[in-house]
């Protein structure tokens, strides 16, 4: 059953959108920058973070960021736990609620880690290996979950880019206007297929450090890496620049689902 959703939910969702597609547009910009040795850097998202930081008028770039981000992760937690656009409680249904709430949970942490930045200088201490917790055998299950849930996500961010399910939520057909349309269909597709790529490299760093646990040393690794990865051949600096140009699509595809979604409920 579907549950009335009113324009204060919209209006939170559509915040979060902006955010998430300021993030997505920004690490695609760095890492097509450093692709070709023109400045940027292969950052993650947290890398995103501390780069808004330096730039002129950062804290308030961070404040904003944070809270729109904040915006999101509370949208994803409604999706998941009110079902208000009526996704139901079938398998595959709960499977995408429960997925809804992870997200929810690793962008509430990227919203809090910005605001946060902006009164507290990052300690200079921290080091990049394991904990102990995840240095034994439940950090190598742990790993091996997680790899095998991220190489699920990857997947599946193929099949909605070859389905083009992600155009429901435009109603693409009622949009007027031809450019539009294709707008959304381009970033859509490129984006997703970005982020089919990244997210399986990174399950395939957390399948392998979970496999190796028990006889080697593998650090923890995520979307810097992965630039990193794709980079390491002749041709990488071409894939790293089209993988970063599909992140950057990701983010004006995020910015579209601000603009144009729509809501059924």
């Amino acid at each position: 059953m579907k549950i009335f959703m009113d324009d204060k939910i919209k209006k939170l969702a559509y915040t979060g959108y902006l955010a998430k597609g300021a993030v997505y547009a920004i690490t695609g910009v760095l890492a097509f920058l450093a692709a070709f040795n023109m400045g940027g850097e292969k950052a993650g998202k947290l890398q995103v973070v501390e780069f808004l930081e330096k730039q002129p008028f950062g804290r308030v770039l961070l404040a904003v960021l944070g809270l729109g981000l904040i915006c999101y992760a509370i949208w994803r937690f409604i999706q998941s736990v009110r079902d208000p656009e009526g996704i139901g409680t079938d398998g595959k249904a709960l499977v995408k609620r429960v997925s809804f709430f992870i997200s929810g949970l690793i962008y509430l942490g990227l919203g809090i880690f910005a605001i946060v930045d902006i009164f507290y200088e990052p300690s200079s201490g921290s080091g990049g290996g394991k904990s102990s917790f995840l240095s034994g055998d439940t950090g190598k299950y742990v790993f091996v979950v997680v790899g095998i849930a991220l190489a699920g996500k990857g997947i599946y961010q193929f099949i909605k880019a070859y389905k083009g399910d992600f155009l429901k939520k435009f109603e693409i057909q009622s949009l007027p206007d031809g450019f539009k349309r294709r707008l959304i269909e381009n970033m859509g597709y490129a984006g997703l297929i970005s982020r089919g790529v990244l997210t399986s490299i990174i399950a395939y760093f957390f399948l392998k450090a979970g496999f190796s646990l028990g006889g080697g040393s593998e650090d923890l690794k995520g979307t810097s890496e992965a630039f990193s990865f794709i980079q390491q051949n002749s041709s990488g600096p071409w894939l790293l620049g089209l993988v970063a140009l599909g992140l950057v699509c990701y983010g004006i595809y995020m910015f579209t689902l601000s603009k144009y979604r729509k809501f059924h409920a």
